[in-house]
């Protein structure tokens, strides 16, 4: 399976690694966090657009990425916008998503765009098409936080976003059983050892679904995200309990 290397990081190898969110509403609270993250023992950024509170002005938004950059200094930045439909904070048209995401990549303080996979297919495919041409990554992504979709589901899911050429396919689901927890952790390993070409970030949401977020190495999740104070999502880990637990995991499988 390919291996990305991002800047010193080697994402689908070893040990997931840790995403923190940033979920700040206002420029000045967004690089105060940003400031308070140093030092602390995990990979990856992502920052939240949507929680932001103008996220379509533009000029504003690549001014955020440029501080950004200069604070997070090597650490790679992943830029989201969640749209309401998926878990997000607010809506966005389809024109908007694009140019969003476009202005993002071309600005070059991003690594990773994050791109709704199933919003719109050729909506997803144009944000792919700019993400990459920008020389940009892109996580395509869907998000569940009603239900546990099927393990075929969930394995088709993933297969659309690789042959999409997103380059890490993520899906996150909400489980309202034990069950459905080993649904997501069965579909991620059938992915993971059948189909996957590239990493993948798989996870359950909630307090049922704590052990997909620490159990990534060995069922075939590249990715996980911990939190420093406010989350994203719910069940997400602190980032220094999280850290120590995958460490636990990475020793006894080496």
């Amino acid at each position: 399976m390919k291996v990305i290397n991002l800047k010193d990081i080697r994402i689908g190898e070893g040990m997931p690694k840790i995403i923190v969110p940033i979920v700040e509403n206002t420029s000045e609270d967004i690089i105060k966090k940003a400031l308070s993250l140093k030092g602390m023992g995990f990979d990856i950024v992502e920052w939240r657009v949507d929680f932001y509170e103008d996220p379509l002005n533009l000029p504003e938004i690549i001014d955020i990425l440029r501080k950004l950059r200069y604070e997070l200094d090597t650490r790679p930045l992943i830029f989201t916008f969640r749209s309401k439909s998926e878990g997000g904070e607010k809506t966005i048209s389809d024109k908007e998503y694009t140019a969003l995401n476009k202005a993002a990549a071309e600005s070059g303080y991003a690594d990773i765009v994050d791109v709704e996979i199933f919003m719109n297919e050729d909506v997803a495919k144009e944000n792919i098409k700019n993400i990459h041409k920008a020389g940009v990554l892109v996580i395509g992504s869907n998000h569940d936080f009603n239900k546990t979709p099927d393990k075929d589901e969930i394995v088709s899911r993933l297969r659309k976003m690789q042959e999409m050429d997103a380059d890490i396919p993520k899906i996150a689901v909400m489980p309202n059983s034990e069950e459905d927890v080993l649904t997501l952790l069965s579909a991620t390993n059938e992915m993971h050892t059948k189909y996957a070409d590239r990493p993948i970030i798989t996870m359950a949401m909630g307090p049922l679904g704590v052990i997909s977020r620490l159990s990534g190495e060995l069922f075939g999740s590249s990715m996980t995200f911990g939190s420093v104070g406010r989350v994203s999502a719910p069940g997400q880990v602190p980032v220094e309990e999280l850290k120590q637990a995958l460490q636990i995991v990475h020793d006894a499988l080496e």
